[in-house]
């Protein structure tokens, strides 16, 4: 299975992306939630999902690690498909799709395009404690310092830096400056990288 793909951004669009690998183009689906993290034309690192089906062979790209589990995670409900589930990803962020299941929030998933309140409450049903499991209590949080620390993360893990040694020094910097903003989490978080 292909896990990621590193390479020159040929084509941007906000539901696809090219991305050339040593002369080959791989055409990857993408939510609205990456579109936004990606630069307009570098080199840049998706991870990456396969979906083999009867008919097609599709890849899905994501920002983060942490965008693709909570994709697969979705998957893994009865009734979400890979369009449902890119869809929830590009209305929500992964930090607050992941907060709305924690939280029982049904609402905020039934707020997504063409998903109802069965489906909310299915999506909610099969993988509250898979989230809390994965991500534990203490972290489901939507303060908009967690928020800025996250998106700091996830920059910092697309330009190459292992999430371990990134989430020491986000929440360092955060501890310091708990109103920091994005641009300032990384700022300060490169310095100490």
């Amino acid at each position: 299975m292909i896990t990621h793909l590193e390479g020159k951004l040929v084509e941007k669009n906000p539901t696809d992306v090219v991305i050339d690998c040593n002369g080959i183009g791989y055409f990857i689906n993408i939510s609205l939630h990456t579109f936004s993290q990606l630069p307009s034309s570098e080199n840049i690192k998706l991870f990456t999902h396969l979906q083999v089906r009867e008919d097609a062979q599709t890849l899905f790209g994501f920002s983060t690690v942490a965008e693709r589990e909570i994709f697969r995670l979705l998957l893994s409900v009865s009734g979400v498909g890979a369009s449902t589930a890119r869809t929830m990803l590009s209305s929500l962020s992964p930090e607050e799709l992941r907060d709305a299941i924690a939280s029982d929030d049904v609402a905020s998933i039934q707020s997504v395009k063409g998903i109802g309140a069965k489906t909310a409450k299915r999506v909610i049903l099969d993988l509250r404690d898979k989230i809390v499991k994965v991500y534990g209590m203490e972290e489901v949080s939507t303060s908009s310092s967690n928020t800025n620390k996250n998106e700091a993360l996830s920059a910092l893990e697309t330009l190459g830096f292992p999430r371990k040694k990134a989430e020491k020094v986000c929440d360092k910097v955060v501890q310091e400056h708990p109103e920091a903003s994005v641009e300032e989490i990384i700022k300060q978080a490169l310095k100490n990288l």
